[in-house]
């Protein structure tokens, strides 16, 4: 039953780390990546529709991204997406495909940026601990209901304290390459 508990919060937890590793990848560094546009909604015939689902993206080069969506249609709502974005680019639609030219990273843009990448990785590692709690619970719930021993029940908690320290350090490990990553490119 505790192993039930500790498995589905190892899950959860790795899920939680997988959140923030994606979160991370929509932070831009030097290079054009199609992940920064990841979380961008294009309003598609009314609908808010993510921009991966409507469009393939090249990097011809280490800036520039070329953006050609499936429906040619839809070309001037995904422009306009990229326009009101937070991601700092200024497209430019030939009528075929929109180019995007990623602007050179000052040193405050990538210091805003590392601001950024902290918030997001407290974000995984407040996940990682409302998992733990619940798990907590759970288990104090086993013990308190007769269905496990106490000492199980401490065994199984000091399980819990592990799975959650080595989840939590991934999240700071993935944080310090990030800001590596931001600092040094």
């Amino acid at each position: 039953m505790i192993s039930d508990v500790l498995s589905d919060a190892t899950t959860k937890m790795g899920k939680a780390v997988d959140a923030a590793k994606t979160d991370f990848s929509s932070v831009r560094t030097g290079r054009a990546n199609p992940a920064l546009f990841s979380s961008l909604l294009v309003s598609y015939y009314g609908t808010p529709t993510p921009l991966q689902q409507l469009a393939s993206f090249q990097t011809p080069e280490a800036r520039t991204l070329l953006i050609t969506p499936y429906d040619r249609s839809a070309l001037n709502d995904i422009e306009k997406a990229l326009r009101d974005s937070d991601i700092g680019a200024n497209p430019a639609n030939d009528g075929n495909v929109i180019r995007v030219v990623m602007p050179e990273l000052t040193e405050e843009r990538r210091k805003e940026y590392v601001k950024i990448v902290s918030t997001k990785a407290e974000e995984g590692r407040v996940s990682i601990r409302n998992i733990r709690r619940h798990a907590k619970e759970a288990i104090e719930k086993l013990v308190k209901d007769g269905e496990v021993g106490e000492d199980d029940g401490k065994r199984g908690e000091k399980d819990l304290d592990a799975v959650t320290k080595k989840h939590i350090d991934q999240v700071d490990e993935l944080l310090k390459n990030k800001e590596a990553e931001l600092l040094g490119a």
